[in-house]
């Protein structure tokens, strides 16, 4: 803590980030507007007090601040959701790989460098196809492809700490390797975990942005950043604020996550295997 209290940078960043949790959550309700009210009287308005528009409205004079509010909410949600299936699939299939070692380890990692090698938009956009457009399939089809580098990661850090004295007594005392693996491995590498989940999350944010600006992520009439970043763009010329709004939050949200993970990174003092 007094070295995560020494980044300025990292405590501003968790601050700012703190109060984006706080206004996606709770600002909407002191807004008289929702995020499908329909306001033909003030379509396309630029950001002001009509009609309570604070952030102005998009083509259908749907209400800037609370749509992008909601898709930062949405953004949020599927980058912890997203994060949590990774961190589940990887830290056990790393542990796994990496205290068991011998041939099943080569295996596991051969199989886990030719996912490395495959495009995950591709992967994602056959998801799509095979199981239709859907909020749980777009978690699910991310975290499936972001556990690769976490798996890595726990599976240097196991290879490292299976020798130890408190693994050998604990093989001593005749416990299983389910129990091993369960008991002691996982929470001596809780540290490398938490630092990259904090560094997971934005980049599971911004790929979920990609899929929506490409029209396969979250679909209408539900909102994400990258939804509203995909409307914004085509009225940029006529309308530009409603590109620079989510934009704007966007890159404030992804630059505070990061921030705030390289200063937990240096805090932890975690090195990556």
């Amino acid at each position: 803590m007094r070295r995560m209290r020494a980044n300025s940078a990292a405590v501003m960043a968790l601050y700012l980030m703190a109060a984006i949790f706080v206004l996606a959550l709770l600002a909407p309700w002191f807004n008289p507007n929702s995020a499908d009210t329909l306001d033909w009287a003030h379509a396309a308005a630029r950001p002001g007090m009509q009609g309570a528009h604070w952030f102005g409205t998009d083509r259908l004079g749907r209400d800037l601040f609370v749509r992008t509010l909601a898709g930062t909410r949405m953004s949020i949600v599927i980058g912890l959701a997203a994060s949590f299936i990774s961190l589940a699939v990887g830290v056990s299939y790393g542990a796994v790989a990496g205290y068991v070692g011998g041939r099943a380890d080569q295996v596991m990692m051969r199989m886990v460098e030719i996912l490395s090698g495959l495009p995950l938009v591709f992967f994602v956009i056959f998801l799509t196809v095979m199981f239709g457009r859907s909020e749980y399939l777009l978690f699910f089809s991310i975290g499936a492809v972001g556990w690769l580098t976490m798996a890595r990661i726990v599976r240097g850090q196991t290879l490292s700490i299976r020798k130890r004295e408190f693994i050998e007594a604990a093989v001593a005392s005749g416990a299983g390797t389910p129990r091993i693996i369960a008991k002691h491995v996982i929470p001596n590498v809780v540290g490398p975990v938490v630092v990259y989940a904090t560094l997971m999350v934005p980049q599971i944010i911004l790929f979920e942005s990609f899929l929506s600006f490409l029209g396969l992520g979250i679909q209408e009439p539900g909102a994400s950043l990258g939804t509203l970043v995909a409307e914004g763009v085509g009225e940029m010329e006529t309308a530009p604020w409603i590109l620079v709004i989510p934009g704007g939050v966007l890159a404030v949200l992804l630059l505070c996550l990061n921030l705030f993970g390289d200063g937990l990174r240096d805090a932890l003092d975690v090195k990556e295997a």
